[in-house]
Order: C-alpha cells, then structure tokens, then sequence
C-alpha cells in the first residue's frame, strides 16, 4: 500500500494544486491524507479546504484549523522574535474573518488522530498513526533535533509497536527516522516550508506485504509568484510573500 501524505497546506492553493497533481501522475498511490493546519498565512482557506474536500481527502487537525474553527484568540503557533510573533497575530485575525462558517464546520469536525492498517484488520502488519504535533496537543513540535527519548515516549503514548509509523507535520520541515523499530516521519509543509527550499513539500509511505516501510520525502514546485501576488493583493502582510519566496529563510 502507497500513501501520500500531506500537511501544513496553510491556505496555498497553488501549492495544494501542484502536489495534487504530482502524486495524481504517480503510480499506484492508493489513498492520500493530510495532517492538518489547512488555513493561514495564505488568502485560499475556504478554497484549500473545498478543494480537499472535493477530493476526498481525510485528515486531522492542526493547530491552526482547531484554533480557527473554536474562534480562539491565537492560533498556539510559537515564534523565536516580537516581528514574527506580531505577525501571527495578524495572520490569524485574518484567516478568522475571511473564513466562512461552512468551513470552519469542516475544520471543527477534523479529528485529533487517525490510525490506519495499510495491510487490512485480519492481517498483523504496521499500524501508521496520523496527527499533527504529538500524542498530547497538537501544537507541540516535534523537530529533528528530538532525542531518540523524547520519540521512544511520544511512540509508548501513542501505542506504537515495533514495524508502526508515527507521522505528523507542524515543524515545516520534512525527515524521517527510526527509533526502537517504530519509524516516526515528519511530513514537512505543502504550502509554508522553512527548511529554505520553496518547494512544495510532501511524504509517499509505502507499507509492503512483508511490512516493511519506505518513507520518499518528495519536493514539487510551483507558482511560487502567484501565490506571493495574491498575498500582496490581499491585506495579509507583505512579508509573507517574502518568506515564500525564500523558503523560510
């Protein structure tokens, strides 16, 4: 079984439509889901969402879809400097009022944790456990620079056996490793990468009849300028177009 996995779409609609139609030209991908933080920074959230939808893709919540759809006074995003800080504030003020309630419905309804069995229920085989942060709250980032400990708890929250996958999003940044048999992928961001590569980012899982695991982290571009256009044509800040453009950096 071979699924694609997407997060962190934050309301790039032409990053959502590049990714879209990468995985729709490869091969036998047999189901995709996304892991949350569908709207922000971006001026596409009810078309992000519509579009998914459309699709028929399932998820889970992110931070930024539980936070828009409960209308809370931030999105529990968390920044290194004042500017930064600042500029999520006005980011969510604005994906606020420029959601609609039919989507914010959707958003509300996105549950916390899914966990598929790629091999069917009457098979032993690998569990893959779908959120966004960790096992706990879905604003908790879970970096590369973990430690093997912190993921070995995070796996024995969560249940996961040896052979399971652990999948989430959040950080932006996309990898992948194995900790006491369990492998926990980070899915990276679809329309919001910080590693510096601008690219659209996702993850192709394949799960073999044997059980094994194969983790791609694929990387798609795209009309990085449309995107960033349309930010400045909107009365998001400007510097959003900027960090596009370059990644994160």
């Amino acid at each position: 079984m071979r699924h694609a996995l997407i997060s962190d779409i934050h309301a790039n609609l032409p990053a959502l439509d590049a990714v879209l139609a990468d995985i729709a030209q490869r091969a036998a991908v047999d189901a995709t889901y996304h892991l949350g933080d569908l709207v922000g920074y971006a001026p596409w959230p009810n078309e992000t969402v519509a579009r998914l939808r459309a699709a028929g893709i399932p998820g889970v919540a992110g931070n930024y879809d539980t936070t828009v759809a409960l209308h809370a006074k931030h999105c529990g995003c968390r920044y290194e400097d004042p500017r930064q800080e600042s500029l999520s504030h006005q980011s969510f003020a604005w994906t606020l009022e420029h959601t609609s309630a039919e989507t914010a419905a959707y958003l509300a309804s996105l549950p916390f944790r899914m966990d598929l069995r790629p091999l069917g229920g009457h098979a032993a085989g690998p569990t893959v456990t779908l959120i966004h942060g960790n096992q706990v709250l879905n604003t908790v980032y879970v970096h590369e620079e973990r430690t093997d400990d912190f993921l070995a708890k995070m796996g024995e929250g969560i249940g996961a056996r040896a052979g399971d996958v652990v999948c989430f999003g959040h950080t932006h940044k996309p990898w992948h490793r194995v900790v006491g048999a369990v492998h926990y992928v980070n899915t990276g961001s679809v329309g919001r990468p910080k590693d510096g590569d601008p690219r659209a980012g996702y993850v192709l899982l394949d799960v073999a009849d044997d059980g094994s695991v194969d983790v791609e982290i694929v990387r798609v571009p795209y009309d990085v300028e449309r995107t960033a256009s349309a930010i400045l044509a909107s009365t998001l800040p400007s510097d959003f177009a900027d960090y596009l453009r370059t990644g994160g950096r």
